[in-house]
C-alpha cells in the first residue's frame, strides 16, 4: 500500500470550448491550497524567487516555491505560476524532503491511456492553461506530509520578440499571502551592448517600488533585483494580505550601431536585423470591418474610437479605404486615395457614422479590398515603391455570403496570389480563430485577438502602430552557398519599424575562420544592403566568458525558433507535409526538452510498482502520462543498480576491489561533469575477496566549466568554488547555491547536487551504531536527472545514461532456488545471470525499497564497456 504522504500527480489541460474548437476535459480540480502564499491551515511558503537569465534575447527563466507543512497531519497545497503563452516549460522538477522527482519531456501520444485511467482514479490534479492575453496558467498539486519540506521548481524559456522599439519580459506577481523571502532576480547578457533598461510593476507605488527595486546596466550587462520585505508586501502598515498582485515587466534595447549582428558560437550563429533610420515605405491600406448585428454596443463604438486614433497617425503619402460588410459591402470611396488633409477629414466623418447591421458576409468583404488593391496596383494610383496591407476586423463566423471557411481561404489566396499580407484581427472569444490565423498565416500575415475588455479599443491601435511604419519590403537574408545547414526562416515581404527579423542556422564546418551575412531589401527610395561579417574564432573566445550564463544558449534559440516555425508552418499543411513538419517539430521537442503542443512534461515519481505523474502540457490539446523514468544508483556493497523503464526490470553488478581504490562512475568531456568514488573496507578486514564487503566512503564530484569541486565524506562535506573551501557537516540541514549550482544537505540524511536544470544527484548518508562489528558509516549516490549531460558522457555508471537493449531467456533454477539464473544476450555477449534484487534508499536510509534486478557476475563483465580496471583512477580529482 503506497504512503499517503506521497505525491500523487496528474496534470491535464483545460482550455476555452469555444476559441479551440475542443469540448472541455471533464477533469474535476480537487480542493487545494494555492501557492505561492504564505501560512495557511499549517502550510508555510517561505520562498519564492523567479531567476531570469537572458543571453542574446534568450530567456532561461526558473520559479522556485518552498514550503513546509506545519500541521500535524498531510495537507493537500498548489503551486500556481502565470507563464508567457510563447513561452516553452523545459523542466518541473518536486523536491519532498531533499529527494528530487525530475521531469522528461515525453511524446503525449504515450500517454494517453496512462490518462484515462489517472483521471478515472481521481488523482489529484493540475493543470497548464490559458489564462490572459499574454499568459498561461501552469499549476500542480500535491500532498504533503506533516513536518515535510516541498520544493516546486519551474523551468521555461522563450525568445524575446523587439515590440515598438524594447524587449519585454513579462512576470505574473501573484503570492497572495505574506512570503518571507520574495524575489525577482534577472541577468542580461548582450553582445551587442545595452542601450536601455527598465523594470516596472503595475501593483506598487513608484516610492514604494524604489526602495525595493534596483536595476543597473553598463556596458553588455545588465541587473534586475526585486526584494521587497515583509512590511513592503503588506496592502497596509497593519495588513496581512499581500499588495504584490499583477505585472512586473522588463524592458531593454540594445545598441544599433550596426543595423545587423551576428553570433556564431559552437557551431549555430544567429543573425539579428534591425536597421534604424530610414524613411517609411508609403502603405496602401485597405480596413475591411465586420459592422454585423454582433457588433452592435461597445464593440462598434470602441472600433470607431480605434479608427479615429488611427487616422491621426495615417501619413500623407499613405493611400487607404475604408470597407464595411454586414450582409452586404460597402465602401467609403471607390478605389484608395491618397491620405490628404482634406481626405482624412472626410474619413474621420465616415467611420463616426458607422452603424452596425444585419449578417456577416465576411467573404465579399475581404475580396473588394483586395480586388481594390490590386486595381490601384494595375492602374498605378499608388507609387511603384509602395506596400499593400489588408486590415480585417471581425467578432464572428460567416453566415452570409459564402459561408464555408475553407471556400473563403482559398478564394482570399487566389485573390492576393502572395503579393501582399492580410491581418486578420478577432474580436472576443465568440468566432473561428483558428480559421482566422490560417487564413493569414498562409498570406504572409497573421491573426491577433482582441479582448473584449474596456481597452479594445488601445489594443486595435496598438496593432495598428506594430504596421504602421514599413521600413523594407521584399527582405531576403543571404549567407555564404553551401556554409550553413538548417537555416530557419529567412525571407520576410515586411520590416516593421521597431521590430526586429532573427534568423538561425548551423554552420556546415565548424573551423571556418569568418562568417558573412548579407540582408537584402528595398527601401522607400533604392534596394539596400547591410554587410556583417564576423571573425568566428574571435568572437567565440569573446563569448566563452559567458557560457555561465546558461551553457549552449546559441543552440538552444536555433532550437526554439526553429520549432516555433514548424508548429506555424504546420497550421496550414495537409497530408504528407503535415507529417512531416510534426516528426521534425516533435524529434527537436524531444532532443531538446520542450513542451510544445506536441509534447508532454512528465514527473515521475515511482513507489513500489506504481508510478504517479504531473504532466505539463501546452494548450490546445489534452494528454498526461505515467512513465517510469530511467535511474541510475550505487548502494551496499557496492551495488551498481540500472533501471530500464523500456523493459520495465532493472541490471545490476558489483565492484570487488581493495579499499581505498577510487573508480571513474561518471565523465562527462562536454559538461565538464565528473564524478569519482573511493572504496572502503569493513571493520572485520577480510583479505578473502570472496567474503569482502566494501562500500563507498568518499566521493569527489567536479565540474570543470563551473570551477566547482566537491568532496563528500560519511563526515562532512567540502565545497571548493576556486581555491576557497566551504565545510559543512552532516548534521546541517543548508542550501548553498552559486552560478548554476545548487547544493541541499538534508540533516542525517541525504543530499541533493543539482547542476542547471538537467543534471541532479542525491548522495544518501547510511550511519550505524558506533559499535556495530559489520561495517563504517557509507555512502549511496543516485542520479536522478542527466539529460542535460551529452551523448560522450562515461564511466561504470555514465555509459548507461545512452539506450541500449538486453534480451533474458532460458530463465532456470540456479545454485540457489530462491534466485533463478538465466542467459542474458547485452552489447553482443552472452551471459549466465542470476535474478536477485537490491535496495533503493532514497525514501529511507534506514529501510529502503527492494528493485528487483538481475545480478551481472564477474565485475559487470560483458556489460560495462572494457574491463573493470579501465575504471580506476589515482585519486578522488
Amino acid at each position: 500500500m503506497a504512503s499517503t504522504w506521497w505525491p500523487c500527480l496528474v496534470l491535464a489541460l483545460l482550455f476555452s470550448e469555444a476559441a479551440s474548437g475542443f469540448s472541455r476535459s471533464p477533469l474535476r480540480l480537487l480542493g487545494k491550497r494555492s501557492l505561492p502564499g504564505g501560512a495557511a491551515d499549517g502550510i508555510e511558503v517561505y520562498s519564492t524567487k523567479i531567476s531570469c537569465k537572458v543571453t542574446s534575447r534568450f530567456a532561461h527563466n526558473v520559479v522556485t516555491t518552498k514550503a513546509v507543512n506545519n500541521a500535524d497531519k498531510a495537507k493537500e497545497i498548489s503551486f500556481d505560476v502565470e507563464l508567457p503563452k510563447t513561452a516553452f516549460i523545459t523542466n518541473f522538477t518536486l523536491t519532498i524532503d531533499g529527494v528530487t522527482y525530475p521531469g522528461n519531456v515525453k511524446e503525449k501520444e504515450v500517454a494517453k491511456k496512462q490518462y484515462e485511467k489517472a483521471v478515472s482514479q481521481g488523482k489529484t490534479a493540475g493543470l497548464v492553461k490559458a489564462s490572459g492575453r499574454k499568459l498561461e496558467k501552469f499549476t500542480v498539486s500535491v500532498n504533503v506530509a506533516a513536518g515535510s519540506n516541498v520544493t516546486f521548481e519551474l523551468t521555461y524559456e522563450e525568445l524575446l520578440k523587439r515590440h515598438q522599439g524594447k524587449y519585454e519580459m513579462f512576470l505574473k506577481v501573484q503570492p497572495k499571502q505574506l512570503i518571507k523571502h520574495f524575489e525577482i532576480e534577472a541577468h542580461i547578457f548582450e553582445p551587442q551592448g545595452i542601450s536601455t533598461l527598465d523594470a516596472e510593476a503595475s501593483f506598487i507605488t513608484n516610492d514604494l517600488l524604489g526602495s525595493a527595486l534596483t536595476k543597473s546596466f553598463s556596458g553588455k550587462k545588465g541587473h534586475v533585483s526585486f526584494k521587497p520585505s515583509l512590511d513592503q508586501q503588506r496592502s497596509c502598515p497593519t495588513c496581512s494580505d499581500s499588495l504584490l498582485n499583477g505585472d512586473f515587466t522588463i524592458t531593454y534595447d540594445v545598441n544599433r550601431e550596426s543595423p545587423a549582428n551576428v553570433q556564431v558560437v559552437n557551431g549555430y550563429f544567429v543573425h539579428f536585423f534591425a536597421p534604424q533610420g530610414l524613411p517609411v515605405v508609403p502603405k496602401n491600406v485597405v480596413f475591411v470591418i465586420d459592422v454585423s448585428g454582433s457588433m452592435a454596443g461597445r464593440k462598434i463604438q470602441q472600433t470607431r474610437d480605434a479608427l479615429l486614433k488611427i487616422l491621426d497617425d495615417v501619413k500623407e503619402t499613405d493611400h487607404l479605404n475604408f470597407i464595411l460588410f454586414s450582409g452586404g459591402v460597402t465602401t467609403w470611396k471607390d478605389q484608395l486615395v491618397q491620405a490628404t488633409p482634406e481626405n482624412l477629414q472626410e474619413a474621420r466623418t465616415f467611420v463616426k457614422n458607422i452603424r452596425d447591421d444585419g449578417m456577416t458576409n465576411l467573404n465579399d468583404g475581404l475580396l473588394r479590398g483586395i480586388h481594390m488593391l490590386n486595381k490601384a496596383r494595375e492602374e498605378n494610383l499608388v507609387p511603384e515603391r509602395s506596400t499593400s496591407i489588408v486590415i480585417m476586423l471581425t467578432d464572428g463566423d460567416a453566415n452570409a455570403g459564402e459561408s464555408n471557411p475553407e471556400r473563403i481561404q482559398e478564394n482570399v489566396r487566389n485573390a492576393i496570389k502572395g503579393k501582399f499580407p492580410l491581418y486578420n484581427l478577432g474580436f472576443g472569444n465568440n468566432l473561428n480563430f483558428n480559421f482566422l490565423e490560417t487564413m493569414g498565416l498562409e498570406n504572409h500575415g497573421f491573426a491577433r485577438r482582441i479582448y473584449e475588455d474596456s481597452d479594445a479599443d488601445l489594443q486595435l491601435q496598438g496593432f495598428y502602430d506594430e504596421v504602421a511604419n514599413p521600413l523594407l519590403t521584399d527582405v531576403e537574408m543571404e549567407y555564404p552557398q553551401n556554409a550553413i545547414l538548417d537555416l530557419t526562416q529567412n525571407s520576410y515581404q515586411h520590416f516593421y519599424d521597431g521590430s526586429e527579423i532573427v534568423v538561425a542556422g548551423r554552420l556546415a564546418d565548424e573551423n571556418i575562420n569568418s562568417f558573412k551575412a548579407d540582408v537584402k531589401g528595398q527601401g522607400a527610395f533604392n534596394d539596400l544592403t547591410f554587410t556583417e561579417e564576423v571573425d568566428v574564432k574571435e568572437m567565440e573566445e569573446a563569448l566563452k566568458e559567458q557560457d555561465y550564463i546558461f551553457g549552449n544558449y546559441l543552440e538552444r534559440l536555433w532550437a526554439y525558433l526553429t520549432i516555433e516555425q514548424l508548429l506555424e508552418k504546420r497550421k496550414n499543411a495537409q497530408g504528407e507535409e503535415k507529417e512531416n513538419l510534426t516528426a521534425q517539430a516533435l524529434d527537436l521537442s524531444l532532443k531538446y526538452h520542450f513542451v510544445t503542443p506536441l509534447t508532454s512534461m512528465v514527473v515521475t515519481k515511482p513507489e513500489d510498482n506504481e508510478d504517479q505523474t504531473a504532466i505539463a502540457d501546452k494548450p490546445g490539446e489534452v494528454a498526461i502520462s505515467a512513465i517510469p523514468s530511467r535511474a541510475y544508483f550505487i548502494d551496499g556493497d557496492p551495488h551498481f543498480i540500472i533501471q530500464v523503464p523500456e523493459k520495465n526490470d532493472a541490471l545490476c553488478f558489483n565492484i570487488d576491489e581493495d579499499p581505498g581504490t577510487v573508480l571513474r562512475l561518471i565523465q562527462d568531456p562536454v559538461t565538464g561533469l565528473t564524478v569519482n568514488g573511493q572504496i572502503i573496507g569493513d571493520k572485520r578486514d577480510s583479505t578473502a575477496t570472496n567474503n569482502r564487503k566494501t562500500f563507498f566512503g568518499k566521493l569527489g564530484i567536479t565540474n570543470t566549466q563551473m570551477d566547482f569541486r566537491m568532496e563528500v565524506t560519511t563526515e562532512k562535506i567540502t565545497l571548493w568554488n576556486g581555491d576557497e573551501p566551504s565545510t559543512f557537516s552532516w548534521l546541517d540541514t543548508a542550501t548553498v547555491t552559486q552560478d548554476g549550482i545548487s547544493v541541499t544537505i538534508n540533516r542525517k540524511k541525504n543530499m541533493v547536487i543539482s547542476f542547471g536544470d538537467g543534471v541532479t544527484f542525491v548522495v544518501v548518508l547510511h550511519q550505524v551504531w558506533k559499535k556495530f562489528p559489520g561495517h563504517y558509516d557509507f555512502l549511496g549516490f543516485y542520479v536522478v536527472d542527466s539529460h542535460r549531460m551529452s551523448a560522450q558522457t562515461h564511466g561504470l555508471l555514465g555509459q548507461f545514461f545512452h539506450p541500449f537493449d538486453f534480451k533474458v531467456s532460458d530463465i532456470h533454477p540456479g545454485s540457489d532456488p530462491t534466485k533463478p539464473d538465466a542467459t542474458m544476450v547485452v552489447k553482443n555477449h552472452r551471459l549466465t545471470v542470476t535474478r536477485g534484487s537490491q535496495k533503493d534508499y532514497r525514501k529511507d536510509a534506514s529501510v529502503g525499497m527492494k528493485v528487483a534486478c538481475w545480478f551481472v557476475h564477474n565485475n559487470g563483465e560483458g556489460l560495462i564497456d572494457g574491463i573493470h580496471t579501465d575504471y580506476i583512477v589515482p585519486n578522488l580529482f
